[in-house]
């Protein structure tokens, strides 16, 4: 049995076509019968092709060979089989779209390379570098502890095929020692990651914002000294916490950030990253902006005296300097709700203060006054009735249960003025409740303003408004943190796998902001986690076909995903391999 090629000429055309050939024993002698016209075959229409041979073994079922399940061969030579279609079956689906595109920015930001330089190499049978890799992927992916890592969530995943680890050996011990052998890196990684935004976005680093939050722990983290209870953003005062302070960039981008005690107030937490930044990055004249939380007159001097400008908000108290620009006009609208007054104080040599107002921010502080003083009046009364039917004779437990309410509500006690009162023997008699009225006038007429303080040249008190509101982004940058990437709460209780696993949030936080720059860039908006969600759906599943007298095949391919899918796919300019072997290939194709 054989292929023959056959030409016909019609009108001054030639067409070609294949026939499949057999030769048979007759009375007249041997002949050629046609078993089949198969037509045009493509890419075998070439003078210098053999493969068709390949054809007729397969029909005489002489070929065995099983293609490898990501051996790419000759792509340009088919192959041919008998396959029963009633048997084909679909199975392994696993995750790759997140990975694949977890991996994409991973070597983007060059990540991997910035590893293999600072990684000793010594006998260990899976280079670091790779389990850096694997570790950060899963935070960015899937946060989740290393044991979840490790038994459940990669191998589910097609990060087997693609990093080359093996399911065994991606284990939780292997996973909590990557977390020794990575924390000691920090610093160069850090200065990498400046040169890498710098290079992919032109990012500079003359303008930081700076924040403080808080992340509380799950267990009694004995071998932790800087676990301990302080002031909770997670509202877990009942569990001992450390405090992270976060410098990022006008976009965003993390750029550094250090781990502070539980217990330490975020006004004291300045100096070490002012020192710790210029440490790394030079002492150029920045722009520091933060909120008026860090703000005192210590940390102001201080940058004064490092020639470090600043932007930042103030306490609300400060506002009684100002009073007397509240009532007056010369406002600038920046936005439909807001409006903003430049200030120059004579007191203040070399500063200058924005007075700013805003409508919703009026309206929400207004509501929120109301409601605690009308919770806090409800408290009091309860206390008051109790003490007049003698049900409550004891004044230090009803000063105790009076603070306990005061300190609940804070935006109103100091508009009441409480006093206990008692009779001529000294026993309680009475609580005396009353409002302070000047103070809920003042309260009041400040709803909705706050003031900015700088030692900036610039003198336009909309643009100074427009650059505050990028602080913004460090707030932003810790809700993803905690939100998507799993910061919190933290399961480790040593000091070291502590601070490794909030490095590891950090380099997936550094992923997640490249992310979304990247879909900015490209029109799809900035919202990471809905490209996330859409790449979730891009799966990679072994097809097994049934072929006859061979066995079975098995083909690891990646499944076609949704025309919406493909769109963002294509504004992203990404292609999909088709199959995880090709994945490094396209990965260096996409590096710059």
């Amino acid at each position: 049995m054989f292929l023959r090629r056959n030409r016909k000429n019609k009108k001054g055309e030639t067409y070609e076509y294949w026939t499949l050939v057999e030769s048979v024993r007759t009375s007249r002698g041997p002949r050629q019968r046609i078993v089949a016209t198969i037509g045009k075959l493509p890419g075998m229409d070439k003078e210098e092709y053999t493969g068709w041979e390949e054809i007729s073994h397969i029909m005489q079922g002489i070929n065995s060979r099983q293609m490898s399940l990501f051996d790419q061969g000759n792509a340009n030579i088919p192959e041919w089989a008998m396959v029963n279609l009633h048997n084909i079956s679909v199975e392994n689906i696993r995750q790759f779209g997140d990975t694949y595109l977890g991996l994409l920015l991973w070597k983007k930001l060059e990540l991997d390379k910035i590893f293999k330089e600072v990684q000793l190499v010594g006998y260990e049978e899976i280079e670091w570098e790779t389990m850096f890799c694997l570790s950060v992927l899963a935070r960015f992916c899937a946060p989740s502890s290393e044991l979840e890592i490790a038994e459940s969530w990669y191998e589910k995943t097609t990060l087997p095929d693609i990093l080359g680890i093996p399911i065994e050996k991606a284990n939780d011990d292997r996973l909590y020692r990557t977390l020794d052998q990575l924390l000691p890196h920090k610093d160069e990684v850090c200065k990498h990651l400046q040169k890498r935004y710098e290079g992919l976005f032109g990012t500079k680093f003359d303008f930081l914002l700076y924040d403080v939050t808080s992340t509380y722990f799950e267990g009694q983290c004995k071998s932790n000294e800087q676990a301990k209870r302080g002031y909770s953003r997670d509202h877990r005062s009942d569990c001992l916490q450390v405090c992270i302070g976060l410098v990022v960039t006008s976009e965003g981008l993390p750029v550094g950030y250090e781990v502070f005690d539980g217990n330490r107030r975020d006004v004291t937490t300045l100096d070490e990253i002012v020192e710790m930044m210029e440490g790394k990055y030079g002492k150029a004249n920045r722009v520091w902006v933060f909120d008026r939380g860090i703000v005192s007159e210590e940390n102001l001097e201080e940058l004064q005296k490092r020639n470090a400008q600043y932007l930042v908000g103030t306490p609300r108290s400060m506002l009684k300097q100002f009073k007397s620009y509240l009532t007056e006009e010369a406002w600038e609208t920046v936005y439909e709700d807001v409006e903003v007054k430049l200030i120059k104080d004579p007191s203040y040599k070399d500063e200058l203060f924005i007075l700013c107002r805003s409508t919703q921010r009026e309206e929400k502080e207004k509501a929120i006054l109301e409601n605690h003083k009308k919770r806090l009046e409800e408290e009091l009364q309860k206390i008051q009735k109790a003490i007049r039917k003698g049900k409550l004779t004891d004044s230090e437990k009803a000063s105790k249960r009076i603070g306990r309410w005061m300190g609940r509500y804070v935006r109103a006690e100091k508009l009441f003025e409480v006093e206990l009162i008692k009779d001529q023997d000294g026993k309680l008699k009475d609580l005396s409740i009353k409002y302070k009225k000047e103070r809920i006038e003042w309260a009041e007429k400040i709803n909705g303003k706050y003031i900015l303080r700088t030692n900036m040249t610039e003198e336009d008190p909309k643009k100074l408004w427009k650059m505050y509101m990028q602080l913004n982004q460090a707030e932003r940058a810790f809700r993803m943190s905690k939100s998507d990437l799993g910061l919190r709460p933290i399961f480790h209780h040593r000091k070291d796998r502590v601070q490794a696993h909030i490095f590891i949030c950090f380099l997936a936080l550094a992923m997640w902001k490249t992310l979304e720059l990247w879909m900015d860039s490209k029109g799809l908006g900035k919202s990471p986690e809905k490209i996330m969600k859409e790449f979730r759906e891009i799966k990679s599943v072994d097809v097994v076909i049934p072929v006859k007298e061979r066995g079975n095949l098995r083909l690891r391919v990646i499944g076609k995903p949704d025309i919406h899918v493909r769109i963002l796919l294509a504004k992203l300019g990404l292609k999909l391999p088709n199959r995880p072997i090709f994945v490094q290939n396209v990965v260096e194709n996409l590096r710059g």
